[in-house]
C-alpha cells in the first residue's frame, strides 16, 4: 500500500513540476537559448527513468550532476588535491556544455 502512494505521489509530482518550470530569462529577454536551456526537462525526464529523453532534451544533465556530486563529496570527504580535482572537472563539464550549447545552435 505504501508503494503505491509513493508512487501516486510521485506522479503528481512530476506533473507539477513539468506545469511549473522556471522561465530561462535569457531566452525571455533575447528570444535565444542560453547554454542552459533544457536543463529542467531534462532533470525530470532523468528522475523519472526515461535516459534517452534526458539525453535528447539536455546532453550536458548527466555530467552536471556528477559535478555537483563529485565536488559535494570532494569537500566532506578530506583530499589532498580536491582543488586540482575540482578544476578539472569544472573544465571538462564546462567544456561539454558549451560544445552541446554550440552543436544545438549551429547544427540542430
Amino acid at each position: 500500500m505504501f508503494t503505491i502512494f509513493i508512487f501516486c505521489s510521485s506522479i503528481n509530482l512530476f506533473d507539477w513540476l513539468q506545469n511549473h518550470l522556471v522561465t530561462c530569462p535569457f531566452k525571455a529577454l533575447t528570444g535565444i537559448d542560453c547554454p542552459g536551456c533544457g536543463f529542467q526537462r531534462s532533470l525530470i525526464a532523468l528522475m523519472q527513468g526515461d535516459l534517452s529523453k534526458s539525453w535528447s532534451l539536455y546532453p550536458p544533465t548527466i555530467p552536471l550532476l556528477f559535478l555537483f556530486i563529485s565536488v559535494g563529496l570532494l569537500y566532506r570527504l578530506k583530499i589532498k588535491q580536491h582543488s586540482l580535482i575540482f578544476k578539472i572537472l569544472v573544465i571538462a563539464v564546462g567544456n561539454f556544455v558549451m560544445i552541446a550549447y554550440i552543436h544545438k545552435m549551429f547544427f540542430s
